[in-house]
């Protein structure tokens, strides 16, 4: 089991017919040989579990990746609360692979889809 660094950008969508390699993420996830989420590994490596959210017009905001309320998995900022949690949808189902699409649930309830245009293991 090794830590992966993954790259998702935003997918097509109304406001962005191509995508955007300027709105996205960029977090760290224990991955197995076929490219699926390890929960089991995450318990031991939550630490390097980190995440980068970049967005035009906005300061970077860097959290981890959380297990949280309800067995969801989400994108986390402030760990003193959970107003600021952004759920990735069946996160613990998708295998990141390039090309596959993660969605994420954003601070203001927006959803979007991100495609994963970038894996590499973490150093």
């Amino acid at each position: 089991m090794t830590l992966h660094v993954i790259r998702l950008e935003l997918a097509r969508e109304k406001d962005f017919p191509q995508g955007s390699s300027e709105h996205g993420y960029e977090f760290v996830a224990p991955l197995d040989a076929t490219g699926q989420f390890d929960a089991d590994e995450w318990k031991s490596q939550r630490k390097f579990c980190t995440v980068r959210r970049f967005w035009p017009g906005q300061e970077d905001e860097t959290g981890h990746l959380i297990h949280g309320r309800g067995g969801r998995w989400a994108f986390s900022y402030d760990p003193t609360t959970d107003a600021d949690d952004e759920p990735i949808f069946r996160f613990d189902r998708h295998v990141m692979r390039l090309g596959e699409y993660v969605s994420v649930t954003e601070h203001d309830g927006r959803q979007h889809t991100f495609r994963i245009v970038g894996l590499r293991l973490a150093a």
